[in-house]
C-alpha cells in the first residue's frame, strides 16, 4: 500500500492546530477563573448587629473594586445558632478552597480557626480575640492567618447610661451565655465595676434559647436594671427579653443598636456597619496579596455610639439626657 505523504502532512499539520486552539481556549477559562476571589461568610446567626457587619464588609469590598458575581464570588452561610453547623460551614470553606473566610462572631471564628492553618480568615462581632483564642496579642506581631476586628468597649462606657439614666439604680441583673468566652468577659467586667459603685450584680445564665423566658422573668422584681451584653444567644432573642422588661418597667441597658431596635432602652456600642467596613478593608488588603492577616493588627472602635428607642423610652418615663449625643430610633417589628 502505498503511502501518501502529502496527505499525512496536512492531517498532523490540522491536528497539530486544533491543539493549540485548545490550548489557548483552556489556558484563557483557567485565568479567567483564577482572576475571581472566593470569599466564604460564616456567621453564627441572625440578628440586627451581625446583619450590619456583613453588609459594612460586602459593601467596602464593592468599594474597592471586587463586586460580587463579577470579580469575587461571595458564599453566605448561616449557622442559625448551632455551633457544630459552624465547624460544618468552616470546613466545607476549607474543603472548597475559598481565598478568605470572614467570621461573624466569636463562635465562628473559633470555628475557621480550628479549620485551617492556611486560608486567611478575619473575624468581626468578637469582644475578646485573645480570651477566645484567636490571636496571642491584639497587635498580632506573632499571628498566624488570623486577624480582624473586635467589638470591644470598656465596660465604664455602657455603664456610665445606667447612671444617666436610672440614677437610682442599684441592683443590676445580667442574661448571659455560658457558652461563649466574650459573655463571660462581659461579665467579669460587670461585676469589678459594680464593686467600684456598690451595685448587686444578678447573674443568670443561660445555654439555650429556650432558657431565655424563664431567665427574664425570674430577675423582674428582684432588678433595678438589666444589662445584654454583646451575647449571640441572647441578643437573638431581644424582642422577647424586651417585651417582658418593657411590661415590668424593666430598662434595659444593651451593647448593641440592634437590641435597641428590639425594644431594649438604650445602648453604648459600636458601629457595626463601619466594624464590618473596616474588616472589608483589611479583606481588600489581603486579596490584592498586598498583605497577610499576620501583617493586620486586631482593630477596634473607641467610641461608643449612644442609641435609645423613642418607643421605650415612653413606656418607662425616660428622657433623653441633655448633656450627652443621642441617636434616636424606633421599636422594629
Amino acid at each position: 500500500m502505498k503511502i501518501n505523504k502529502k496527505l499525512i502532512a496536512l492531517i498532523t499539520t490540522g491536528i497539530l492546530s486544533i491543539s493549540m486552539l485548545t490550548g489557548c481556549s483552556s489556558g484563557g477559562e483557567s485565568t479567567s477563573s483564577d482572576s475571581v476571589k472566593k470569599v466564604g461568610i460564616t456567621q453564627l446567626v441572625e440578628h440586627p448587629s451581625l446583619d450590619q457587619t456583613k453588609e459594612g464588609f460586602i459593601k467596602a469590598l464593592e468599594d474597592n473594586g471586587y463586586k460580587d458575581g463579577e470579580n469575587v464570588e461571595i458564599d453566605y452561610q448561616n449557622a442559625q445558632n448551632d455551633n457544630p453547623t459552624s465547624q460544618t460551614i468552616a470546613s466545607n470553606f476549607v474543603n472548597d478552597k475559598k481565598d478568605l473566610i470572614y467570621a461573624i462572631s466569636t463562635p465562628s471564628a473559633q470555628a475557621a480557626f480550628n479549620a485551617t492553618q492556611d486560608i486567611p480568615v478575619l473575624f468581626t462581632a468578637v469582644t475578646d480575640p485573645v480570651e477566645a483564642g484567636l490571636v496571642k496579642s491584639l497587635d498580632n506581631k506573632d499571628g498566624g492567618n488570623v486577624s480582624g476586628t473586635s467589638d470591644f468597649l470598656s465596660i465604664d462606657k455602657t455603664m456610665s447610661l445606667v447612671e444617666k439614666l436610672t440614677p437610682q439604680a442599684k441592683k443590676i441583673a445580667v442574661i448571659y451565655s455560658t457558652s461563649e468566652v466574650n459573655s463571660k468577659v462581659q461579665v467579669d467586667s460587670l461585676k469589678e465595676y459594680a464593686k467600684t459603685k456598690g451595685w448587686e450584680v444578678i447573674e443568670k445564665g443561660i445555654s439555650a434559647s429556650s432558657e431565655v423566658n424563664q431567665a427574664i422573668t425570674s430577675v423582674v422584681g428582684k432588678a433595678d436594671v438589666l444589662y445584654v451584653p454583646t451575647d449571640n444567644l441572647v441578643v437573638s432573642s431581644m424582642p422577647i427579653i424586651a417585651k417582658v422588661a418593657n411590661e415590668n418597667k424593666l430598662p434595659i441597658i444593651a451593647s448593641d443598636e440592634g437590641s435597641v431596635t428590639s425594644g431594649a432602652l438604650a445602648c453604648g456600642g459600636v458601629d457595626y456597619y463601619q466594624l464590618g467596613y473596616k474588616t472589608g478593608e483589611m479583606a481588600v488588603q489581603i486579596l490584592k496579596g498586598e498583605k497577610q492577616p499576620s501583617d493586620l493588627a486586631v482593630e477596634t472602635m473607641d467610641e461608643p455610639v449612644i442609641t435609645m428607642n423613642e418607643d421605650t423610652m415612653k413606656t418607662l418615663g425616660i428622657e433623653k439626657p441633655a448633656d450627652i449625643d443621642v441617636k434616636l430610633v424606633k421599636t422594629e417589628n
